[in-house]
């Protein structure tokens, strides 16, 4: 979408989505951020990898506009998707004229495990078709040089899901509907990128009371089995 600013400049606006989901790091093994990509097929930039995003449609309002690339890049409605900032400095993207600029309006989204690897099947899925948005996963640490400010962007979408996990619930968009508190751990020391006591992370959980156990456990473990918990209030409303 273009609009018209009161000093005549042409000022287009777009929307584009970080997608973050835990998997295991390809070299460590140890769980990590990952995030999608995709390569640009025409310039600026050809063949460089971006954030999956493009213009805002006229028809669609920001956050439909987030939800169709989250659509088109991995197949996937999560259930933690936020508008995470605005960015819009002047050469950040050359519009078609040259003579505008282009304001990003950027979204997020968190994958749960149980999604991730229908999200990673339908990437490759597409590459091996050569199918022509071409995306792939990335560690989110690991990155090669991106389009644009996209590389600002993830650095500040890193930032700040690295900040809101220890004073908010976000961490529970990654797990399943029922968990164990050793899985909620490790989504925390995943992201954090760092080891946490398992009986200081225990008890500073229990006392939020944001999860309650579901009676049930953990089957098929040869010693005691691990108690399976949930979220007691809806995440987007609680972060």
């Amino acid at each position: 979408m273009t609009i018209e600013s009161s000093v005549d400049q042409r000022v287009s606006l777009a929307v584009s989505t970080v997608i973050f989901a835990l998997r295991p790091h390809p070299t460590t093994g140890a769980l990590t951020v990952w995030l999608p990509l995709v390569r640009r097929i025409r310039e600026p930039h050809e063949g460089s990898w971006a954030l999956p995003g493009g213009p805002l449609e006229p028809h669609e309002d920001l956050a439909a506009s987030a939800q169709h690339t989250l659509d088109r890049t991995t197949g996937l409605t999560p259930r933690y998707l936020e508008q995470l900032y605005s960015f819009g400095a002047i050469d950040r993207a050359p519009t078609v004229d040259r003579d505008g600029r282009v304001v990003s309006i950027v979204y997020w989204a968190l994958v749960r495990p149980d999604e991730v690897a229908r999200a990673v099947a339908k990437a490759e899925q597409a590459t091996a078709e050569q199918d022509s948005e071409n995306v792939q996963w990335f560690v989110a640490d690991e990155v090669p040089v991106l389009a644009f400010d996209h590389n600002e962007i993830l650095a500040y979408a890193l930032q700040r899901l690295r900040a809101k996990i220890t004073y908010s619930p976000i961490a529970f968009a990654f797990c399943n509907d029922e968990f164990t508190l050793a899985e909620l751990r490790e989504v925390h020391e995943a992201v954090l990128c760092k080891q946490i006591d398992p009986a200081n992370f225990r008890r500073q959980v229990l006392a939020t009371h944001q999860v309650a156990p579901t009676g049930a456990f953990v089957q098929g473990t040869s010693h005691r089995p691990p108690a399976l918990y949930r979220l007691t209030s809806d995440l987007q409303e609680s972060s």
